[in-house]
């Protein structure tokens, strides 16, 4: 039987994203184009643009489906592009949003393909970062909670598809 214990609460989730919006605001000025990484950032996502609104930064919304992870709890480290290619100005700043970062494989490849098709600059901002299994050196530049080796499901995270609907975070404990 699997359970699932809260780790953080919805209206812990949006004091942090309200507080990340301001971060990102005061950092990034001008023409914004933000990316989220699907299909785990879509609520996170949705919820960081509203706050960067908020914060007097609007912006462009677009979206990046990749896959590392499949119905598994760990990435295999091979990251597929799924779909095409997100629509980019010229101008302005990119901010890729995913949901969380450990081994730093896919977001590291979506940097690297951002890079490739744009001269933008290119920011980065994760709901959850795990440092402690990162195997790629990649520096991210807004993050909303550090957080053990655990895997975690809920505001858009899934395992095998599950659980996205969580309106909290919590980590999933097997019984």
């Amino acid at each position: 039987m699997t359970t699932v214990k809260q780790m953080y609460s919805a209206d812990e989730i949006a004091d942090r994203i309200d507080v990340l919006a301001a971060e990102i605001a005061a950092e990034i000025s001008g023409h914004l184009t933000v990316i989220g990484v699907l299909k785990g950032s879509f609520i996170f996502l949705a919820d960081l643009v509203r706050a960067l609104d908020r914060a007097g930064l609007p912006c462009r919304v677009e979206f990046l489906r990749l896959s590392s992870y499949g119905n598994k709890q760990k990435a295999s480290g091979d990251v597929v592009l799924i779909g095409g290619y997100p629509d980019v100005d010229s101008d302005g700043t990119i901010l890729l949003v995913d949901d969380i970062v450990d081994t730093g494989y896919s977001i590291t490849y979506a940097i690297n393909l951002l890079k490739a098709g744009s001269t933008m600059q290119i920011k980065t901002c994760t709901l959850l970062d795990k440092p402690s299994r990162r195997e790629v050196d990649v520096d991210v530049s807004f993050v909303g909670f550090t957080i053990p080796d655990e895997f975690v499901v809920g505001y858009g995270i899934d395992y095998a598809e599950n659980y996205r609907s969580l309106p909290y975070l919590g980590v999933v404990e097997k019984k």
